[in-house]
């Protein structure tokens, strides 16, 4: 028997301006639950979880909170109000039994300080210290309104990490794929004002949803059949009978109603990237290029080749400098040493991370103008702003609507929508899928992916960069930036392999010719696999093989142990009561825990050698 649900919303609906947002939504959340919120843009996902947080009535239906039951709310625009430090506003609302030191934990964790002004916190600054906020007192339910929004890779992956240790019941929105197929175990699709739900997670709702689309548009379809066979009875055959004729005569009627009233699914946008003539085969050459910034070296000694029709990703940390690395490398910023030299016939256009092009205060066709008239050049042919605007799902009646007023996903539409009509041969996008829907980012992937000239692109969604890119440029440290072939998943296997190849001879050391070709094969991250498949690696050592059989066992016993103490400093009086148990306790699962990813790591590459060595 399922325990009940610790949040349900019964039949809530909302209107707004006259169109049904929500239209009896129904909604449960137990404990335990990981579940993905997700829909278009502009469907009402955000609204949801504000009537689930109890920050936004809903025109009717009800919300029910289990008695006792803590819940977070994350928003996507915090509101630091009141607050004088970061430390401050991640304890508000802890409560007596809640353990301060998590505050502590979370603040370091996400790389921010404690005595840190909120008003003078970055966009990423802020994302992070609201999920802080969120997380601190472990609630029994986490609303997250797309948390990786702003985060740099290793941030997300270490959200990813910290929302699998945690015991609290969640419901995510995000666009970030990857993120949700890591942590959601369950799916709510909110479509047309309405939810569906499967108890799988995110990367089975896909395929489930264009079944459920397909499965609509046959029923819509033999519903129109039906119609079109009653209205030539009604034309032709009412004759005697006539209780029956009105029998039918009121079916009719009905059907048409319901045809009415159905709510097709919201069309997709239709992208096309102006086109201009064709660049040079040498797009850009950069050699040696080095830049630093207030005394830190962000680019040290840089050199790449980038010919026409080559789509690079940037990756790495926020502050790592690939904003930097993307200006030098397209000549609007100048390296300190070194050289660049940009191709010929170079025709740019460029989507700010930003949204530096977009003015709070015009209108939405005056800004994709930039006020010169209401048409629009695309591919060299005019067309009016409306129709033009439609292809990315914007409504007659938004054409005059002030950018200000717009959603996230709206703007970021909008921007896509004015860099596309840009005749280019380059393309460079930074952060392009900030606060886009799935289904747009399907659409922007595919234009990548068919795009005849150059791009460039930074980006943290994984799985965006895994679809689109052929390569990827990714830092290294000290400002050493390194290339790698194919996709982000591509780059991470490369790191793996050059970091076994690196290890092996250390384990296993040869002479002679043998050993100089495994060591010289690993000065670059395209030959860690033959430098792994050598002759003097025909198999496993005997104490490889131990080490092989035993690590999954020395793997569990580590966690056990990490677990077990976690169990113990979880007591809320420990720190007040005992606060050396807690400072060992702490030390021990610090330990315990390089250890741990000291023999996953291990035992990683030993099963790399085994593969290379069978296969």
């Amino acid at each position: 028997m399922a325990p009940p649900p610790l949040l349900r919303l019964d039949g809530a609906a909302l209107t707004f301006g006259g169109t049904p947002l929500l239209t009896g939504v129904e909604l449960n959340v137990l404990p335990g639950d990981r579940i993905a919120l997700v829909g278009r843009n502009g469907s009402g996902k955000s609204t949801l979880l504000k009537i689930a947080a109890r920050q936004v009535e809903p025109d009717r239906g009800e919300v029910f909170l289990k008695p006792g039951t803590t819940l977070r709310y994350l928003a996507q625009e915090p509101d630091f109000g009141g607050f004088q430090t970061v430390g401050d506003y991640v304890a508000d609302g802890l409560g007596p039994a809640d353990d301060p030191y998590r505050v502590t934990f979370l603040i370091e964790s996400l790389g921010l300080t404690e005595d840190m002004v909120p008003a003078n916190l970055s966009g990423g600054e802020a994302r992070r210290a609201a999920l802080a906020k969120a997380l601190a007192p472990e609630p029994d339910i986490v609303l997250l309104d797309e948390p990786t929004n702003h985060l740099d890779l290793p941030t997300i992956e270490w959200l990813e990490d910290e929302i699998r240790s945690m015991k609290s019941a969640l419901v995510i929105i995000s666009h970030d794929r990857r993120f949700l197929q890591t942590v959601t175990r369950a799916t709510v699709w909110l479509d047309r004002g309405g939810v569906k739900r499967i108890d799988e997670g995110f990367g089975a709702f896909e395929a489930w949803r264009d079944k459920v689309l397909e499965e609509e548009e046959r029923d819509l379809q033999k519903l129109d059949r039906k119609i079109v066979r009653e209205e030539h009875w009604l034309r032709y055959g009412v004759t005697a009978r006539r209780t029956r004729n009105m029998r039918r005569l009121g079916e009719l009627h009905a059907m048409r109603q319901q045809r009415r009233d159905t709510r097709r699914a919201v069309g997709q946008a239709v992208m096309q990237a102006g086109e201009t003539r064709e660049s040079g085969k040498l797009v850009i050459e950069a050699e040696g290029i080095s830049k630093t910034y207030d005394g830190r070296l962000l680019v040290k000694d840089f050199s790449t080749r980038i010919a026409r029709g080559d789509r690079i990703g940037l990756v790495g940390p926020n502050g790592a400098g690939k904003t930097t690395l993307l200006k030098m490398l397209i000549g609007e910023l100048k390296p300190d040493t070194g050289r660049i030299r940009l191709g010929t016939n170079l025709d740019l256009a460029f989507l700010d991370q930003k949204r530096a092009a977009l003015r709070d205060d015009v209108g939405v066709a005056e800004a994709l103008t930039d006020g010169r008239g209401d048409q629009v050049m695309v591919n060299g042919e005019p067309r009016h702003v409306a129709g033009y605007l439609k292809d990315f799902l914007f409504q007659p009646e938004q054409i005059r609507t002030p950018v200000g007023q717009l959603s996230g996903g709206e703007r970021a539409r909008l921007l896509l929508a004015k860099t596309l009509a840009t005749p280019a041969n380059l393309l460079v996008l930074d952060e392009p899928t900030n606060d886009l829907d799935m289904e747009t980012l399907d659409l922007l992937e595919e234009l990548i992916a068919g795009y005849p000239g150059t791009v460039l692109l930074v980006s943290h969604d994984r799985d965006f960069l895994d679809r689109t890119v052929t390569g990827v440029i990714a830092p290294s440290g000290d400002g050493v930036w390194l290339e790698y072939a194919g996709g982000y998943s591509d780059m991470l296997a490369q790191r793996r392999e050059t970091v076994a190849a690196e290890k092996k001879p250390q384990k296993a050391p040869s002479s002679g010719k043998a050993g100089a070709k495994a060591s010289g094969s690993t000065g670059s991250g395209m030959s860690g696999s033959s430098a792994a498949g050598q002759p003097n690696a025909a198999k496993l050592s005997y104490k490889q093989k131990f080490a092989l059989e035993t690590l999954p066992k020395t793997i569990a016993e580590l966690e056990a142990a990490i677990g077990k103490a976690e169990v113990e400093m979880a007591d809320p009086l420990l720190f007040s009561k005992r606060p050396e148990r807690f400072q060992q306790l702490a030390k021990l699962i610090e330990d315990k825990r390089a250890a741990l990813a000291a023999a996953e790591d291990e035992w990683l590459e030993l099963e790399m050698l085994k593969a290379d060595i069978e296969g």
